[in-house]
């Protein structure tokens, strides 16, 4: 019993990363039904912020994140004005293949500047208790308490603030929010800039507990993060957060009873099932059509 115990606490974890990656999915496509491929790039210059404010700089846990969360905005703001406002108009083919060359942009121009494996040291003492066989480390206690508080205040500015009705009258219908007077591209631009800091955040919160990065880093965690996001329906921030942590718990529960080689396996196949029976995943639904 103590050793699922265990194996919970680690997808708890882990859950809390996927979790706000894939926060950043869901809402630029609620905002634009568009899925930016970048996105786990994002959340790789997330970790490589990280390491530059610990191992370089020396700052500690709170200035890091801050670093992490302000730099990784900024950059998806960037990619936003530059990148993906351009080809708002266009086919929405044309957005999926910048976001995908925005990602691959972002891997070699970190390869570039940091070809090796980095290997970050931690930014405050870890600390351990065990109770009962059971182990906690106050980094497990900050990852989850930390993610929970972000994804928290996410849900209180969508359904509480000027800005979060803003967010849901263009996600709604763009066109009739800026007619009412909705500064869309301003909407848009702090949408993408909220779910960067989210990966800034997750980025960072990672690098912690898996201290070797790279460039590649953010491919496979990103995509990982996207099934999370279908499962739970993507464009439904609940949706997101549960799907994050379904995922981790059903990968954690496959390295606990099959060979660790069949964890992705299992994950991609679960986003095939699941999408053969609820299309929209657990809380998507339909979007009506304007006639």
């Amino acid at each position: 019993m103590t050793y699922f115990l265990q194996q919970a606490l680690n997808a708890l974890q882990l859950g809390s990363v996927y979790a706000l990656i894939a926060l950043g999915y869901t809402m630029v496509y609620g905002v634009l039904t568009m899925i930016n491929f970048a996105h786990g790039d994002f959340f790789m210059v997330g970790a490589f912020l990280c390491f530059i404010c610990v191992a370089r700089l020396h700052l500690g846990f709170v200035p890091t994140l801050l670093v992490s969360m302000a730099g990784v905005a900024l950059l998806a703001a960037a990619v936003e004005f530059s990148a993906y406002r351009p080809l708002r108009r266009a086919p929405r083919v044309s957005a999926i293949i910048t976001s995908l060359g925005v990602g691959i942009f972002l891997e070699h121009l970190t390869l570039a500047l940091s070809p090796y494996p980095q290997h970050i040291p931690p930014a405050f003492t870890n600390l351990n208790w065990s109770a009962g066989g059971l182990a906690v480390s106050s980094l497990q206690v900050v990852t989850v308490l930390l993610s929970v508080g972000l994804m928290a205040a996410l849900q209180f500015v969508v359904a509480r603030t000027p800005l979060g009705i803003a967010m849901r009258a263009v996600s709604w219908d763009r066109e009739t929010a800026a007619l009412l007077g909705v500064p869309v591209d301003r909407v848009i631009s702090a949408t993408f800039a909220i779910g960067g800091a989210l990966g800034g955040a997750a980025g960072m919160l990672y690098a912690l507990s898996y201290p070797v990065i790279d460039p590649y880093m953010g491919v496979l965690v990103g995509w990982k993060a996207f099934i999370s996001a279908v499962v739970g329906g993507i464009g439904d921030i609940r949706g997101a957060m549960l799907g994050g942590y379904i995922l981790a718990a059903v990968e954690i529960a496959v390295a606990v009873a099959l060979p660790s080689t069949y964890r992705d396996f299992v994950a991609f196949s679960l986003l095939i099932v699941l999408l053969i029976f609820r299309p929209y995943g657990i809380f998507g639904r339909p979007r009506p059509q304007k006639l």
